[in-house]
């Protein structure tokens, strides 16, 4: 649910875990001010975001010896819970709050998309007519094995962020979602597809509307963590994870389970909430380029369960073949022999197709050892960060950021190079100023979880509530 809370003129309190008023309780740090959504810290203006799986009545276990009693069937209990967590997000006065398994109307101007199948839960987005108006609304139906849902929400902010410094409104696109929960290894490609339909729907909304040059955020239940494919995938979208950039926490193993979210019906702990930002003027890879490696990297996973070695991977996949070849059909055989394929939310035969486009490097129809292993590599390679230590790491880093600067030089002599040769043309050569975000700040609720521990009187969700302060920022963008 994304919804905008009207903040003017309330109190405070403090909040213990159980989500009621006292003395000590919960210290919170998002910046305030009776002029709406916009907060300032040292003047500088500010947004804040806040998601939160409030976790629906019919999940919610009452009785761990009675599986079948739920908080649905106790009126009190869920009524009682939900208020809480209602008047909880008021006083929070997040510019933007998005919820999950929530339907409801909370007096403000309401978008609702319910789970496909009549699941019982779904997305909400409210959003309040005095800070933002709303230039659109697109519904996303996955209509997959998890009948899971997204909205996008197009806003615009009503009061510029510079005022004194011209500039009109701020675009802003918003994406609430809650991916399926990975019940089993086979369901990290639906997982994963499901990302891809909403990052190809934002591709193709910002091309039909020309927005090339704007923030997009994304809020939601993403049901895995920091070192899943999803993680992954969003980051060489050039998306951000705003806790972690807001905490200096990387993207390795020795920050991957520094705080968690949510602990699952079977008792385990692990951080899946997540407020992702890309903005305009990052740099990423192509979409579907990055979605192959990402599912090649799940297939080098499923092989690796199987303690298949480099050779026994190619026999794998070559199966009864008498060639030293893989064939179309062979591929497709494996990708069903570890649940990728040929089942209702496996990869499609178009997306098969396209797998094994980028498997025939030289596009003969088959595949022989030699692009085997060089696809084997390609594979790899998104795992072998997970075996350098960390100073060999930030080595890479450092020297992957001196090759950038470099890069950035050559490409500013060569444009300077060309400015200089055709003055007439020195437009081309200009840069645009756009606008985007920076993290300013970024906490989960309660205290204890951004110490990676779970405590046991917190009885809002079984989610923690993630919060985001955003700055708006200026940056240069290539025309």
């Amino acid at each position: 649910m994304v919804a905008v809370v009207d903040s003017n003129n309330l109190s405070i309190p403090n909040l213990n875990t159980n989500g009621n008023e006292s003395r000590v309780g919960y210290k919170r740090s998002v910046p305030r001010s009776n002029s709406g959504y916009v907060s300032s810290i040292m003047g500088e203006c500010c947004i804040s975001c806040t998601t939160f799986n409030i976790l629906a009545p019919i999940y919610k276990r009452l009785d761990h010896q009675n599986q079948s009693l739920r908080e649905s069937d106790v009126r009190d209990s869920w009524f009682n819970r939900n208020q809480t967590i209602l008047d909880w997000l008021i006083c929070e006065r997040s510019s933007v709050i998005c919820l999950q398994e929530r339907l409801g109307n909370a007096g403000y101007n309401t978008f609702s998309l319910a789970r496909t199948n009549n699941r019982g839960d779904g997305l909400l987005t409210a959003l309040h007519r005095d800070y933002f108006n709303v230039l659109n609304y697109r519904e996303l139906l996955f209509n997959d094995f998890g009948d899971r849902v997204a909205q996008l929400v197009h806003v615009e902010s009503v009061v510029p962020f510079f005022q004194n410094q011209g500039g009109g409104q701020q675009e802003i696109l918003i994406v609430n979602t809650h991916l399926l929960f990975p019940h089993d290894s086979s369901l990290s490609v639906v997982r994963l597809h499901q990302v891809y339909k909403i990052l190809q729907y934002l591709e193709l909304y910002q091309t039909e509307n020309k927005l090339n040059h704007i923030p997009i955020i994304l809020c939601g239940d993403w049901n895995g963590s920091k070192r899943g494919h999803v993680y992954k995938f969003l980051r060489s979208q050039g998306f951000v994870s705003s806790y972690d950039v807001a905490h200096q926490y990387t993207d390795g193993d020795a920050d991957a389970h520094k705080w968690v979210s949510h602990r699952n019906h079977r008792g385990n702990i692990c951080g899946v909430d997540f407020i992702w930002l890309r903005n305009p003027n990052q740099s990423r890879k192509p979409l579907q380029a990055s979605w192959a490696e990402a599912v090649f990297s799940i297939i080098k996973c499923q092989l690796q369960k199987a303690s298949l070695a480099e050779n026994d991977a190619f026999a794998f996949f070559k199966a009864d073949n008498n060639g030293d070849v893989i064939t179309h059909s062979a591929f497709c055989e494996a990708l069903r022999q570890v649940n990728l394929a040929g089942l209702p939310y496996g990869l499609s035969f178009q997306e098969t197709d396209d797998l094994w486009a980028q498997a025939d490097v030289d596009g003969n129809g088959v595949v022989n050892y030699e692009e085997f292993k060089v696809h084997a590599y390609f594979l790899s390679k998104l795992l072998i960060i997970s075996f350098v230590c960390q100073w060999c790491l930030e080595s890479m880093l450092k020297l992957l950021a001196l090759q950038q600067r470099m890069w950035n030089l050559s490409c500013s002599a060569q444009i300077e190079n060309n400015c200089n040769d055709n003055m007439e043309d020195s437009k081309d050569c200009s840069e645009k100023e756009i606008l985007g975000f920076a993290v300013k700040d970024a906490f989960l609720f309660p205290s204890e979880v951004e110490k990676g521990k779970w405590p046991e009187n917190y009885s809002l969700s079984d989610h923690a509530p993630l919060s985001v302060v955003f700055s708006p920022v200026r940056m240069q963008s290539s025309s």
